[in-house]
């Protein structure tokens, strides 16, 4: 089997391997490693770089292109020496990183550990257990603000979790996926608009804005061909997608939520409070019925659904590169 052969295999493979086993955590998980990679440099850089926005910009942007570059290229490395030694030795190696780089089940046990604390400790343990999930503040939620914290976590992760790093896979292999992970956990660790990220974590956020913008469309059009399969209101997901899929200060996230949304026929979105500071934010669908804990398992069955169809896609992508 040539090289491609293996390593869309390898893709395979590190899904079922997610599916069965979820993602371990520990000290040598790669985003662990990614994310110790990103505190030094953050340390190193800004005692390098003026604290002035400028400075600080200057310096958020070599750690971005650093952590990238050293992420895809430390896994480009050990795939190349593996292929080397035997094309099943890249297969274990590429199918474990792809392993890695893959979310799903982790999401659906994250999200429904909220629901699972509703049910057997109730609202301080929900707003919790939440609140490992999201950035929000959630000492003061509401049980249905809760359960729409969760919905919400379930479907924008559909693609950063799950169909982005697919994309990525799909283009570029295990490397890709790597890379994609190497940006994502950026995002999620300095792309927060506050004083001490503002500045300095601008690069990061406007790069994950990039590499997940066609994944994240995907991933929407996927949900509402889900919604459809699976028995969910698919119609409702495509009128709330075209409607509401830009009612984010991201030009991504509600993509995702604004099928689901309609999927369900609930509303998410709306203004949510960080640090003590209340944020204005549109809503996302309509209030058809209020929302409730099973909304979560339906959330799940959704970006299941969403994942089969991305993996159908990328199936017809490798059909058309081994035609040609």
């Amino acid at each position: 089997m040539s090289l491609y052969t293996f390593t869309a295999l390898s893709v395979f493979a590190g899904f079922l391997l997610d599916c069965l086993l979820g993602d371990p955590l520990g000290r040598f998980h790669p985003v662990a490693l990614m994310g110790k990679l990103i505190s030094f440099l953050e340390k190193k850089l800004r005692a390098r770089f003026p604290r002035t926005p400028e400075g600080e910009r200057t310096a958020g942007a070599i750690m971005a292109l650093l952590v990238s570059g050293i992420s895809a290229g430390a896994g480009f490395l050990i795939l190349f020496l593996c292929w080397r030694v035997h094309p099943w030795v890249y297969f274990a190696a590429s199918a474990f990183f792809c392993w890695q780089c893959f979310a799903a089940r982790c999401l659906m046990t994250e999200a429904k550990k909220v629901t699972a604390a509703l049910e057997k400790e109730g609202l301080s343990a929900g707003r919790r257990q939440v609140g490992m999930l999201v950035g929000r503040d959630t000492e003061r939620l509401t049980e249905q603000q809760v359960i729409k914290a969760a919905v919400e976590t379930v479907a924008e992760n559909t693609s950063d979790g799950v169909v982005a790093p697919l994309f990525w896979m799909a283009l570029l292999g295990a490397v890709g996926g790597l890379f994609y992970k190497s940006v994502n956990t950026m995002d999620s660790m300095v792309g927060y608009k506050n004083d001490r990220y503002l500045h300095f974590g601008r690069f990061a956020a406007r790069l994950d804005d990039a590499v997940n913008y066609i994944p994240a469309r995907l991933s929407g059009l996927c949900m509402v061909g889900a919604a459809c399969l699976l028995g969910l209101d698919g119609k409702g997901a495509w009128r709330i997608w075209r409607r509401d899929r830009r009612n984010h200060a991201s030009p991504n996230s509600a993509q995702t939520e604004s099928a689901c949304a309609g999927a369900l026929g609930v509303q998410l979105g709306g203004s949510a409070s960080y640090f003590g500071k209340l944020y204005e934010k549109p809503t996302i669908g309509d209030a058809r019925r209020p929302i409730e804990r099973a909304d979560v398992d339906r959330a799940c069955r959704l970006m299941y659904g969403a994942t089969a169809l991305a993996l159908a896609l990328y199936a017809l992508f490798l059909l058309g590169g081994l035609r040609l």
